[in-house]
């Protein structure tokens, strides 16, 4: 039995930053390289970061990323790579202003794998299946026939993202092929649960075809998007070899045995040789390493504990946050602490995320805000170790309120008032942002958010939505999983115990409004996750008055979600690029 060493870079990289992720790769093919490892295996699209959108009608930008990948090759020897990139077509123009996504004589876009040995482009790969609810096929045109390398007399295929899933193609062919190692480069946008689900599915692919499978996912947060990580390595029978840990960087190496010399048509090696298998109808491409790696040192792979649900929720709002602020050159952030669960939670996972040091907390405590809230605001800040503000917004309320006296009317006392006061804080906490640079962490939840709970230009103003996806019952788990990390809580208990309440008008409780957060989180996640029918829902066991209410709040509220911030995507169907309902829309799938 002959040994391959193989090992995955599960890379964070930042879209755009090609001079970044260039110098991120390099260091990682020479850890490889340094490890002895055969093969080195790089995320999908890692010179560029997943997904560039309308970065790709750049022709500098597509031309800068082919510039990276050779860079990249010049630094690849005694190892080979492959690497996620843009490919393009070989007819594109130099005055092309707008790359096409079409055969009309204009650049065509490849998701693309290159394979990287003796510091040459030996060949690639481009991805065929695009996932259905991404953006990809805006960009991209679908692959040609895949092709197989040869290593040492060993055949390896290769795959991107959704391509392995789809067997009756690509990897088939492959497989007839004959080959031992299947490779499959991809970006899987962290969803819950989603990390346990793949991994199944790669066992039994592995086992049902006897292969051994590397797969090389990225993490990291970029925009909505956080990606896990956990990438895997599986011998022929679809056990783990190695399993990289979730929501971080790390270079994963692993030594999988290969058990015979599989039959490669009229490959017989050589160096970037190009060849034709006529028994299987797929193109070789040859690749020997020039120095035989001998006796090396046995690899203990590393096999990352599986995170629980909560946890890797968790995780992955922290990253998502790291990224997002860091990203984008930010160091602080600002956040409205009002006493609720949702503030103490955004507050939590900024701590973790930047440190205490840049968590600055604002409360703002209007007419109807109670004692205790206060109380567990302050408690709050003491407790995480950041710095508080408390700036009564009374005064400014008073003061737009006889502003508006005259043109009101004399009018009794309504919502609008309510909403002044959200309205008065997103103005004071945008002015802090102004002035000392930090970014606004906004608090609503997916809840509110859902059924138009929320304030436009007030509780909804900010940068970023860190509970965005995130349901009001996840809330409270997700604060007391925070609470029982230890040594010690971190959210008062009272925060916990005490009804939800916007405090905006006497005595004001979110059950006034809406239905038990209970029994209104299963109807949101119905009907916006799963696209259920209001008769679905009935049948489920809700009442059809409220989920008519509900299904006809959500509705209403399309035009304040359009102009939300953006916010971490943790389901299946997030509030926003995930769920895009026309403003504007005739169509009721409800009783009116």
């Amino acid at each position: 039995m002959s040994v391959l060493r193989i090992a995955v870079a599960q890379m964070n990289p930042t879209v755009g930053d090609l001079n970044g992720n260039v110098r991120r790769i390099i260091e990682w093919i020479g850890e490889a390289r340094k490890a002895q490892v055969d093969l080195v295996v790089f995320p999908e699209l890692a010179v560029t970061g997943y997904l560039p959108e309308d970065l790709l009608f750049k022709p500098q930008f597509v031309n800068d990323n082919l510039r990276a990948l050779h860079e990249v090759a010049q630094a690849c020897y005694d190892v080979v790579a492959v690497v996620g990139y843009v490919a393009q077509s070989a007819q594109v123009k130099s005055r092309v202003s707008r790359p096409s996504l079409d055969s009309n004589g204009r650049s065509a876009l490849y998701n693309s794998a290159a394979l990287l040995a003796e510091q040459q482009i030996v060949g690639n790969w481009h991805k065929r299946y695009f996932p259905r609810d991404g953006d990809e096929s805006r960009y991209f045109q679908p692959n040609q026939q895949p092709p197989v390398f040869v290593m040492n007399g060993r055949m390896i295929g290769v795959t991107i993202g959704y391509d392995l899933w789809h067997s009756e193609t690509g990897p088939h062919v492959q497989m007839d092929a004959g080959i031992e190692v299947m490779v499959n480069l991809t970006a899987f946008p962290f969803q819950v649960g989603q990390s346990r689900s793949r991994e199944q599915f790669f066992s039994m692919w592995a086992k049902n075809n006897e292969v051994i499978v590397t797969v090389a996912n990225m993490t990291g947060g970029q925009d909505e998007l956080v990606f896990d990580g956990n990438s895997l390595i599986l011998d022929q029978s679809g056990q783990v070899v190695a399993r990289g840990g979730a929501f971080k960087e790390e270079l994963l190496i692993a030594d999988v045995g290969l058990v015979s010399i599989k039959p490669s048509g009229n490959a017989r090696g050589g160096n970037s040789v190009r060849t034709k298998n006529p028994l299987s109808a797929v193109d070789h491409l040859l690749v020997k390493l020039p120095i035989e790696k001998g006796t090396r040192i046995p690899i203990v792979p590393r096999l990352a504990a599986p995170l629980g649900e909560l946890e890797e929720v968790y995780q992955a709002l922290v990253l998502a946050v790291h990224d997002y602020v860091r990203k984008n050159g930010c160091k602080r952030v600002v956040i409205g602490l009002s006493g609720g669960v949702d503030s103490a939670l955004t507050a939590v996972v900024a701590v973790d995320a930047l440190g205490a040091e840049n968590v600055l907390g604002i409360f703002m405590p209007s007419p109807y805000t109670s004692q205790e809230s206060e109380e567990d605001a302050v408690e709050l800040a003491q407790r995480l170790g950041i710095e508080l503000n408390i700036i009564p917004i009374t005064p400014a309320f008073e003061a737009y309120r006889r502003s508006l006296a005259p043109s009101f009317d004399q009018r009794p006392v309504d919502m609008t008032e309510e909403n002044l006061q959200a309205r008065i804080r997103g103005n004071l906490l945008m002015a802090l942002s102004n002035k000392f640079g930090h970014l606004v962490l906004t608090t609503g939840n997916k809840s509110e958010l859902s059924v138009g709970y929320s304030t436009l230009y007030g509780d909804m103003a900010g940068g970023f939505a860190v509970i965005k996806d995130v349901s009001k019952t996840r809330v409270y788990e997700l604060a007391r999983f925070c609470n029982a990390r230890g040594p010690s809580t971190v959210i008062p208990q009272r925060t916990l115990d005490r009804p939800p309440s916007a405090e905006l008008k006497p005595d004001q409780k979110d059950e006034d409004t809406l239905p038990p957060y209970a029994v209104l989180d299963p109807i949101l996640q119905a009907y916006i996750e799963e696209d259920r029918s209001l008769e679905e829902i009935v049948r489920a066991g809700f009442d059809r008055v409220t989920v008519t209410r509900v299904m006809r709040m959500v509705d209403a509220s399309e035009f304040k979600r359009r102009q939300a911030p953006i916010g971490v995507k943790i389901t299946r169907r997030a509030l926003g690029n995930d769920r895009r309902m026309p403003i504007t829309n005739g169509y009721r799938g409800f009783d009116e």
